[in-house]
């Protein structure tokens, strides 16, 4: 029994975040995925940019929104202002009048939660193309242009950015920009192969005939991309769309925000269930499984495989270097967690970014399993 415990809990990990995407980058080669249609007149977009208490940011990033090349006249920025009690509602209008060129609205709308600030600003976008953008993320480049670029195929339903953080200068942002570029990776193997579905509210697209109103107790970006495949059309990863974030600040907010990440995606699978239908979505539906299930519940098997490997210690040297590798995991990872403010070698970082997380993600498993809601949202607590 502890053999298969130890075996069973290694193997899934493994295969979640090593196992899966050798079999996409082997399955890749076969694949082609070129664009079925040909270049169109830019379509008219409305930029979706939900905020809640970003009055140190809103400036900078409407800024970098609106200094994007895409013709202004086919493009309309929303700024939906979750009941900021801070000055964002002031600052984002300031910017509206010294750009009186530029089609801008700012929604002053009651707390209501991520989800009601994005339908409300939805309901008011004349775009065919939606575009939704964290407030704390910055555009760089011709990044709209790129955005959209793939609408041009009728297939594709949605797109996702390319999420970046440019330098790493908080300890726990090492494991985070490292993090980042592991998806980036991943995305660009799923998008290839043709089961993407994981999206970062960082940057994303959406035709607006695809749009479904967003429940307040799932992640919107994951519901918002799946609006795609639930009607039979394709996501692609746009990977030249490129946007800048800063990535988490502590240990603290790093736990907080994978927690709910988590308990929400976990809610947000059960939702999109259909999906894991291999029989209607073939590929999308391993990766689903994979990405959005396997993964979420790897880190709770952690701890069986320790114990296990303690229970396994005069059985074979494999057993002993297994439970010697963990222990020294561990170790190193606390090691980082107790020197943050210490310029410690990059591994240290690293293993304490990944012990936070693993243990958050077990933490939002728990409230998921719970039946526990998050209703609203607070992005400073999440950096």
């Amino acid at each position: 029994m502890a053999e298969a415990i130890f075996w069973l809990c290694l193997c899934l990990p493994l295969f979640a975040y090593l196992g899966y995407p050798a079999l996409l980058a082997l399955y890749a080669p076969f694949r082609h995925s070129a664009p079925n249609g040909a270049p169109q007149e830019l379509p008219r977009v409305s930029v979706i940019v939900a905020a809640y208490n970003e009055e140190r940011n809103i400036v900078a990033k409407l800024r970098s929104l609106l200094d994007d090349g895409y013709p202004r006249e086919r493009r309309q920025t929303i700024v939906a202002s979750d009941g900021s009690s801070d000055a964002t509602v002031t600052l984002a209008r300031r910017v509206a009048q010294l750009r009186p060129w530029d089609d801008i609205r700012v929604l002053d709308l009651p707390r209501s939660g991520k989800a009601g600030a994005l339908n409300n600003a939805v309901a008011v976008a004349d775009g065919e193309i939606l575009v939704f953008s964290d407030a704390d993320t910055l555009w760089t480049g011709d990044t709209l242009r790129q955005l959209v670029a793939p609408f041009a195929d009728p297939q594709v339903g949605a797109t996702i950015g390319n999420v970046a953080i440019p330098t790493a200068g908080k300890a726990l942002a090492v494991g985070d920009r490292l993090y980042r570029a592991y998806e980036s990776w991943l995305r660009r193997l799923e998008s290839h192969t043709g089961c993407l579905a994981s999206a970062d509210g960082g940057l994303q697209a959406l035709r607006r005939s695809l749009f479904q109103t967003v429940p307040a107790d799932v992640t919107d970006d994951f519901f918002l991309s799946t609006c795609a495949p639930v009607a039979g059309q394709r996501i692609v990863f746009a990977e030249a769309a490129r946007v800048l974030d800063v990535g988490v600040e502590s240990a603290d907010n790093q736990f907080r925000r994978r927690r709910r990440i988590t308990t929400r995606g976990l809610r947000s699978l059960a939702r999109r269930r259909e999906l894991l239908d291999p029989r209607r979505h073939g590929l999308l539906a391993l990766g689903l499984f994979t990405h959005k299930l396997v993964r979420r519940l790897a880190p709770v098997l952690l701890i069986p495989l320790l114990l296990s490997s303690f229970w396994l210690w005069s059985e074979g040297e494999l057993y002993r270097l297994a439970l010697l590798a963990q222990l020294a995991g561990y170790g190193v990872a606390v090691i980082g967690l107790l020197g943050q403010r210490r310029h410690l070698p990059k591994p240290f970082h690293l293993a304490a970014y990944l012990l936070v997380t693993l243990a958050a993600m077990s933490a939002g498993v728990w409230q998921f399993l719970s039946g526990q809601r998050y209703q609203h949202w607070n992005p400073q607590q999440n950096r």
